[in-house]
């Protein structure tokens, strides 16, 4: 078995376990570039403007069908009320699979602070969607007759929704969210043949924002760790961040670590070997008045891999309706 074949067989074991063609909305390092509402619905409406975040993320240049992915989400308060509203849609694709879909949400914010100088906020938000699943077979015929295999573009669209909620206490946050908490099978099967429908998945962030409030300077490590339920996947990442206040805004940037905590195991000659995917990702971004620019490369590195090439993602962003900064703190996904 050639090296080609090797790279096949890690990358079906691997990413597609991690990102790509997933159930639902994929969970990149995108949040890392002031975006977490894309991955916890509970952030919807936390900060002090309106947001809208457009990100356009391609893996594997020069490769046919190579998975890309594009997001646009939008979260506001709602007037000067503890709720708020925000929407997501995007389009995933991913060689023959490719799924679309359309999230709302409601947030509501409970502030525990005697006044809004000290940040003490409990969060919680639910998301419901609409997801539309495509594989297309019409190419599969040509490999030779298959009962599993229909030959034709199969379509299935299913209702899921993401619950989660978020703590802000002064530089510190947390965040939970269960996505996909509904039974869907969509039009996935596994290796038998057989479809599943719990595409329920963890997620748990936490982080710190350290700096002297009032400073040009701040840092931020910050951890997520993500665990699969059907598949009792899990991976975690660690990041860290570094905030510039400049004359026109804000200049930041770091870097993210991500690594599954499950191997897979390929063909490598006459025995079989194992790896764990690791991902490490490069990010920064700028704030120039109410807009926002970021570049986010991810590169993975395993032994085994299809491509050499990295991920490239950009996001952009504009921030609107936006009130005087309400806490004295070092949280910028707030203030």
């Amino acid at each position: 078995m050639n090296l080609k074949k090797y790279c096949l067989i890690a990358i079906l074991a691997l990413v597609t376990k991690f990102g790509v063609a997933q159930e639902g909305l994929p969970v990149y390092s995108d949040y890392l570039t002031d975006n977490y509402y894309l991955i916890h619905p509970s952030m919807a409406g936390v900060a002090n403007c309106a947001k809208v975040r457009l990100t356009a993320r391609q893996q594997w240049f020069g490769q046919d069908d190579a998975p890309s992915l594009q997001t646009l989400s939008i979260n506001s308060r709602i007037g000067d009320s503890p709720s708020a509203i925000g929407g997501i849609v995007y389009n995933d694709k991913n060689g023959y699979h490719s799924q679309t879909g359309a999230y709302f949400t409601y947030a509501h914010h409970i502030m525990f602070s005697r006044n809004e100088i000290d940040l003490n906020m409990l969060s919680f938000g639910l998301s419901a969607g609409l997801i539309q699943y495509k594989l297309d077979e019409t190419a599969f015929l040509d490999e030779g007759f298959d009962p599993i295999i229909a030959g034709i573009e199969q379509s299935a669209t299913n209702f899921n929704v993401d619950f989660g909620f978020s703590y802000h206490l002064y530089d510190f946050y947390a965040h939970a969210t269960i996505k996909n908490l509904l039974k869907n099978e969509g039009i996935n099967f596994n290796e038998q043949g057989l479809s599943y429908d719990n595409l329920r998945t963890y997620l748990f962030s936490a982080g710190h924002v350290f700096g002297k409030y009032g400073s040009e300077w701040s840092y931020e490590p910050s951890i997520m760790f993500m665990y699969r339920d059907a598949t009792e996947e899990s991976s975690i990442d660690i990041n860290a961040k570094v905030y510039k206040e400049m004359d026109f805004g804000k200049v930041w940037g770091g870097l993210s670590y991500r690594r599954s905590l499950d191997g897979a195991e390929f063909l490598d000659g006459s025995g079989v070997s194992s790896q764990k995917l690791q991902y490490i990702t490069p990010f920064i971004g700028v704030d120039y008045n109410n807009f926002v620019f970021a570049y986010t490369y991810s590169y993975q590195a395993n032994s085994v891999v299809f491509n050499n090439g990295g991920f490239h993602q950009i996001t952009l962003g504009y921030n609107f309706g936006c009130k005087r900064e309400r806490y004295e703190c070092n949280c910028p996904a707030i203030n």
